[in-house]
């Protein structure tokens, strides 16, 4: 595996979680009489609390006509850290507000530095907070801080700025009948890229609605790379560890 394949696995892997005794979700009864502001209002309803969260996370990872079929275990402090460990750590990562880690002990190398390569990478400026939020099917963008207009298309609400940005088009999709995000796309036209993270099942973990399956597209020019998640054996608010230590000796990978 190069070095940008590597490092879009471990990043693009640390996306979300699933929980024990959790229970499909299958859509009650449709409400496509809201109004704009009553819309995120009840989007912001549904955002989940908790303070830990840990899974099993099953990952295909699609480029460049090849398949990549990883599980891992995942663990989450809530606005704090995203922890991500493979089989026998081999390859261990961290993502906090201040920067992203990772180091992989089968060619002794790590990484230890910003959010800019993975910003390139998805074609977006990312930070930890938007991460989260990606990670939890929330929208990436504060929708209580931004000026939308919501229409309704195909029986589902899409959501988006009254005035796109000129170098960003922005879309919500979010389900009529328990208001979370069905699908959040972001393209820059000029840049030839485009986002697209596609929440295609959610689930029941308490009495909290969180992502079951998920899966990202991210493309740029002629470049496309796609990432499915499964989430299974989940559980929250249980005490967890978060160990990380970048081994000495190792080298560390310059982007």
């Amino acid at each position: 595996m190069n070095i940008r394949s590597q490092f879009a696995l471990v990043l693009l892997t640390i996306f979300l979680c699933n929980c024990k005794s959790s229970k499909t979700i299958n859509g009650g009864d449709a409400n496509f009489k809201l109004s704009t502001k009553q819309l995120i209002k009840e989007n912001t309803k549904q955002a989940p609390n908790f303070t830990t969260l840990q899974s099993k996370l099953k990952i295909t990872l699609d480029q460049n006509g090849k398949t990549q079929t990883h599980t891992v275990n995942f663990r989450a402090k809530k606005d704090e850290m995203l922890w991500m460990n493979a089989t026998f750590s081999v390859i261990r990562a961290l993502i906090t507000p201040e920067k992203v880690s990772f180091y992989n002990k089968l060619d002794n190398t790590y990484f230890d530095g910003n959010y800019k390569y993975l910003s390139d990478l998805l074609g977006t400026e990312l930070d930890f907070k938007k991460v989260q939020n990606l990670l939890l099917g929330e929208s990436i963008f504060n929708l209580k801080e931004g000026d939308y207009k919501a229409i309704v298309d195909d029986n589902t609400y899409i959501l988006q700025p009254k005035k796109q940005l000129d170098l960003f088009e922005i879309f919500f999709l979010i389900d009529p009948s328990y208001f979370k995000v069905k699908s959040q796309q972001i393209s820059q036209p000029k840049e030839h890229r485009h986002l697209q993270i596609d929440y295609i099942s959610h689930q029941v973990i308490g009495k909290q609605i969180l992502p079951e399956n998920i899966k990202v597209i991210a493309i740029e020019e002629n470049e496309e790379i796609i990432l499915k998640l499964e989430f299974k054996n989940v559980s929250l608010n249980e005490d967890l560890n978060f160990p990380f230590k970048i081994p000495s000796g190792f080298k560390e990978i310059e982007l």
